[in-house]
């Protein structure tokens, strides 16, 4: 032993990394298998993961400044390509793949980022029809939010003006691909959906690769899509391209001269029904009028139109028994009165104290006119008066 050379585990473990860092080979490789134990470590926004194919495994590392370019998040399961090199890990004596790239296998990256915002999106909602708005049926102002130039936005004005003139047309100018398209695209949004005039929005472009179309995949512009307030219409590619910002959209249009036809109506079938409903008009016109001028014949055949005294003779007999209705009920009323009243002057007479003075009575009165009811009312020497049926006489009370 004393003759050996000894060596610690990390000479080992780094001694082996060299021999795997020298190799040519392992500097750059390409591993297809399943993802598994797949962590996202949301700190260092590092991937660190498992490949997995029918009988073994092999780990990987993704860090940061890779994973981050990625178009789509990893998943359990997933089957991927990795791109990389294979090295050690001293630490552990664990060699692993530090992947620089990855595919999704049998479809291109995009494509797997188009699934997962899709499904994220569909999950909250945003595709749901209770949140799609109508679109006006006679716009007054169409904002366009589109390359400047090119055959779509020329398109898009050409039908627009031929199909309905009286339409506004105003092109936001935006870029349609590449870094900062999809920003550019929000603030057309935004600027359009704050102008109150403004009654649909068209946002598109024409045909592309799906790399051409990705700005229309953006979260950020499905956000801004879902909260606006303005009536959307997607018009993006042809007819075969589907992009988040369709399903997003109120409506969506398989090319952007289809948007330009879908948000207008065109002036010749307009033309057609306005004709079409004159005549149903002065259909239903002549009609009242047939009808009216019948019952108005009718009318003129009643007796108080063909004779004209008609009228003013059963208006005379009814004036003339309302006459007689009206003397027979006064007449009635007056005896009525003259019998009440002759009973309330028999109630009177029959209280009127003078009918009783004149059966013997009298009514006997002191100095001031009082009535004397009583003996205690008087006294000797009073002047008394006394009243009979005929008048009245003095008095000295005496006793």
């Amino acid at each position: 032993m004393e003759n050996r050379n000894v060596f610690s585990v990390s000479q080992i473990n780094e001694y082996i990394k060299s021999l795997l860092d020298s190799s040519h080979f392992l500097s750059r490789v390409y591993v297809k298998g399943e993802i598994s134990n797949f962590k996202n470590h949301y700190q260092s926004g590092h991937y660190y993961f498992t490949l997995k194919d029918g009988s073994s495994i092999i780990k990987a590392v993704m860090f940061q400044s890779y994973a981050s370019r990625l178009p789509f998040m990893p998943e359990e399961n997933m089957s991927v390509i990795v791109s990389g090199r294979i090295s050690v890990f001293p630490r552990d004596g664990v060699y692993q793949i530090y992947a620089d790239n990855m595919e999704p296998l049998g479809k291109g990256s995009l494509y797997a980022a188009f699934e997962q915002m899709k499904e994220k999106l569909a999950a909250k909602g945003f595709f749901s029809d209770e949140h799609k708005k109508p679109i006006p049926r006679f716009p007054h102002k169409i904002g366009i939010i589109t390359s400047p130039v090119g055959a779509a936005v020329a398109d898009m004005k050409n039908i627009i003006s031929r199909r309905y003139p009286l339409a506004c047309i105003e092109i936001y100018p935006a870029l349609v691909q590449g870094p900062g398209a999809a920003e550019d695209l929000c603030k057309g949004l935004l600027y359009f959906d704050a102008d109150e005039s403004c009654d649909v929005i068209i946002i598109g472009r024409g045909g592309g690769s799906i790399e051409d179309l990705w700005a229309f995949n953006d979260e950020q512009l499905a956000n801004t899509v879902f909260a606006c307030e303005t009536p959307v219409i997607s018009a993006v590619g042809h007819e075969t391209d589907f992009t988040i910002c369709d399903f997003v959209a109120d409506l969506r249009a398989p090319t952007p001269s289809a948007a330009a036809e879908l948000a207008v109506p065109d002036k010749t079938e307009l033309v057609s029904y306005l004709n079409s409903l004159s005549s149903r008009i002065l259909a239903d016109i002549n009609s009242i009028i047939t009808e009216k001028k019948a019952v108005i014949d009718v009318l003129l055949e009643k007796k108080c139109f063909s004779t004209p005294g008609y009228l003013l003779d059963r208006y005379s007999e009814q004036i003339a028994s309302l006459d007689r209705r009206i003397s027979l009920g006064f007449e009635r009323k007056n005896d009525e009165a003259k019998a009440s009243l002759a009973a309330v002057s028999a109630r009177l007479a029959a209280l009127n104290p003078m009918n009783v003075l004149a059966r013997g009575y009298s009514a006997v009165f002191d100095k001031d006119n009082k009535v004397i009811s009583s003996v205690k009312d008087v006294k000797p020497k009073d002047k008394i008066s006394i009243t009979v049926s005929d008048g009245k006489f003095g008095a000295t009370v005496t006793e």
